[in-house]
């Protein structure tokens, strides 16, 4: 019934591992945040080339690195932007369930 569910929600255009909000982003918010997720995937491309070539093994582990901190990098300014607006948005209103939601996160962020 969930592989049901699941192909039901791809196909309206949900994703099914997401929780279903949104959040209207200004355009500078959105813009940075694309800006930085199109270095990584020009780095994830990179990386693939250097394998396509038979590059040697320690630099293309060099470059996952420097990927693995773009990605960590975009999260830590993603998380700011959550904190400064939906979750002291959410308190504001009165929904302190938004602390459960981010607890919730940053645990899964910290694997």
């Amino acid at each position: 019934m969930k592989d049901n569910e699941n192909n039901m929600e791809e196909a309206e255009g949900l994703c099914p591992h997401c929780s279903g909000k949104h959040k209207d982003r200004d355009d500078k918010e959105k813009k940075d945040l694309m800006n930085r997720l199109k270095r990584i995937e020009g780095q994830v491309r990179g990386v693939e080339n250097m394998l396509e070539s038979d590059a040697y093994c320690t630099d293309i582990l060099i470059q996952v690195s420097a990927i693995t901190s773009a990605l960590n990098s975009f999260n830590k300014v993603l998380l700011a932007n959550h904190m400064k607006t939906c979750v002291t948005e959410n308190i504001r209103n009165g929904n302190d369930e938004i602390i459960d939601e981010l607890v919730v996160t940053l645990q899964k962020l910290m694997k």
